[in-house]
């Protein structure tokens, strides 16, 4: 009868034991709430739909992008790795800024200043005075006149 009592003990101390020694685990860790996941959304555009923030976008397949934003949350990454997943699947015009701001600041900037350019340059050789407008004392004598084309003229001045 000792013995079966011991064995009765040594089990309830094992089960004991073994229960501090476990560590509660959950299927996923906590869940983002919706506005973790629409502070990303905001950051990027639909993909599907034309100049639409993911996070207000009321298609189908946005509510699966966002869903997918939010398992991605819960599963730790963090938000320049969810960016660069939907840059990678989509491109980079889903991104709400782009990603080289200097070139999309300066190739403008510099358009707009060669287009001034070259507008006061045709404007300065538009006004520019010409030759015949110089005076006829600085321009060069007229070569002489073909016997033919002189001949032809004076006739012309005779039917009027």
């Amino acid at each position: 009868m000792g013995s079966s009592r011991t064995i009765f003990y040594f089990v309830l101390l094992t089960l004991v034991l073994a229960g501090f020694w476990t560590i509660p685990v959950s299927a996923q860790g906590p869940t983002p709430t919706d506005d973790e996941v629409n502070r990303i959304a905001k950051q990027l555009y639909c993909p599907v739909c034309e100049s639409t923030p993911l996070d207000v976008c009321p298609t189908e397949a946005c509510r699966q992008w966002r869903d997918l934003i939010r398992s991605m949350l819960a599963e730790g990454r963090s938000e320049e790795e969810i960016e660069q997943y939907f840059v990678e699947h989509y491109g980079a015009r889903v991104l709400a800024e782009p990603p080289n701001r200097l070139a999309t600041y300066l190739v403008p900037a510099v358009a707009i200043l060669l287009g001034a350019f070259m507008l006061f340059r045709g404007f300065r050789m538009w006004m520019k005075p010409s030759i015949t407008e110089a005076g006829a004392a600085d321009a060069p004598p007229e070569p002489e006149q073909d016997p033919y084309i002189a001949k032809l003229e004076e006739e012309l001045r005779k039917q009027k």
